[in-house]
């Protein structure tokens, strides 16, 4: 059996993670096992450390302790290498058309070109491809943010609220485009205030200690 782009099955492992900031844990001893086509929805409020922990799995963040590893992954590239991570900022370019920012995440990470209109057209935005993005609203600049996913092959999506600003036909699309790279094998971990209705999903509620087997 094969997964993700005809690559060996992959798989998510953390062990023992803890992450205190500020003098407060967000998390502690947090150990999780995920499979290649499976999404790991992360829940609970505000401040319960989901951002936290994408960030740490991105490799914006080091951990007070504990491991990370993306088994069966590329051993030339660091995990993060491996990841999407879509954030709370769209970092979109208010100065550039829809197509021109889109173009710059491709080169930026290693995509074909010719991917561009593709994913421009998945989200709805290839009319405006042409459009500076400093007039595009809250939910178009959300789109163009999350359309980075399709620009270039990465096992690995690390969503940070992804339906923020989008509208149901949007949350669908994002649904729709997230169960086709669990199908071919990816992986997804998202935080998110809004009942994502995925296939193979799990959830796991931070706020006190984390612990997923």
């Amino acid at each position: 059996m094969r997964g993700f782009l005809g690559e060996a099955l992959m798989r998510l492992i953390a062990e023992g993670l803890t992450s205190i900031r500020g003098g407060r844990t967000l998390f502690c001893d947090l150990s999780l096992a995920l499979d290649a086509g499976q999404a790991l929805l992360l829940s609970g409020p505000n401040g319960a450390g989901k951002t936290t922990l994408i960030r740490t799995i991105a490799g914006l963040l080091k951990p007070t302790k504990g491991q990370l590893r993306l088994e069966e992954g590329d051993p030339e590239r660091t995990l993060g290498e491996q990841c999407h991570y879509v954030g709370h900022l769209d970092s979109v370019k208010a100065s550039l058309s829809v197509q021109e920012n889109a173009a710059f995440w491709s080169g930026f990470l290693g995509g074909a070109r010719t991917r561009v209109d593709d994913a421009l057209k998945t989200f709805g935005l290839a009319a405006l491809k042409d459009m500076p993005a400093a007039y595009l609203s809250a939910g178009q600049r959300r789109r163009l943010g999350l359309a980075r996913v399709l620009l270039a092959d990465r096992p690995l999506w690390l969503l940070d609220e992804p339906t923020v600003s989008l509208d149901a036909a949007a949350q669908n699309t994002l649904l729709r485009v997230i169960e086709a790279h669990l199908v071919a094998g990816g992986l997804v971990v998202a935080a998110t205030h809004v009942a994502l209705a995925l296939p193979r999903s799990r959830n796991l509620p931070l706020g006190g200690t984390a612990r997923l087997p």
